[in-house]
């Protein structure tokens, strides 16, 4: 539009300060009680979105979160109970050896028997995801670790695992398993699937999704042609900038945000 003659022109919105503008970060409790409330309400979450995804099927699928004040303590999905369905009233307790200490019903012993191994070979493993994505799944039949083809993926770059093997009946050695994983965040189990775990619900929640997508961009890639990796210089650059858990956890606030509601409900 032409400017009239002899009109002012609008003055220009004065940027807003950056100390004004909200960002959220992980909380920080000094409250045991209220700590775990916290944990309790984002494993539910994180089970509930799990579900609504599809990563769920049958019985199969756990996800762990330490608790902050009894040492050796997990909480953790009741067996048998869809996802989709769950609140932090609903999660049972367990120790390291699979006894329940509060909950009303059993757990699946074998499946959290891998999850204890790796909390307890991991203290640094606030949370564990061990869920039945299908192309996480595919790719562990090709036996094949995440490839960094994407900006995504790189995330993973010279930090996930395989474990090249099947366990007879699909019953894996826990403390092989942990072994396995070592240091990293990922850890793709051949013929299963993908087991993540981070400093938090939410990043290992992030950490499985993420892996989760890049094996399904992985796989249409292939299907479509010859996937061009990322240089490793660019790839390890990258994991820098977006392969820390609390990248995985500003990226996992959007997802969180659809399910909040209903898992905040004791």
């Amino acid at each position: 539009m032409i400017q009239q003659e002899g009109t002012a022109m609008p003055d220009q919105p004065v940027p807003v300060p950056v100390d004004r503008l909200a960002f959220e970060m992980p909380p920080v409790f000094e409250d045991p009680a209220r700590e775990r409330a916290h944990r309790k309400e984002r494993l539910a979450g994180a089970l509930r979105l799990l579900g609504r995804l599809g990563y769920e099927d049958g019985v199969s699928g756990h996800v762990t979160v330490r608790d902050p004040e009894f040492e050796d303590c997990y909480w953790v999905n009741p067996f048998g109970r869809a996802f989709a369905g769950l609140r932090p009233r609903d999660l049972l307790l367990a120790d390291g050896s699979g006894r329940v200490l509060e909950g009303g019903r059993r757990l699946n012993e074998l499946a959290f028997a891998v999850h204890a191994a790796v909390h307890r070979a991991r203290p640094d493993a606030v949370a564990v995801v061990r869920a039945q994505g299908p192309y996480g799944r595919a790719l562990a039949c090709l036996g094949e670790l995440l490839a960094p083809v994407t900006q995504e993926a790189c995330a993973f770059y010279e930090d996930h695992a395989l474990l090249d093997e099947y366990p007879g009946g699909g019953v894996a050695d826990p403390w092989r398993v942990a072994r396995a994983l070592g240091p990293y965040k990922a850890l793709i189990l051949r013929n299963q699937g993908l087991l993540t775990v981070g400093g938090s619900v939410d990043a290992a929640a992030w950490w499985f999704i993420a892996a989760e997508r890049a094996a399904q961009v992985q796989l249409i890639a292939r299907a479509a042609g010859k996937p061009v990796p990322v240089d490793h210089r660019a790839a390890v650059a990258t994991r820098e900038r977006f392969g820390g858990d609390l990248a995985a956890w500003v990226s996992y606030q959007p997802l969180w945000q659809t399910v909040e509601d209903v898992a905040s409900t004791s």
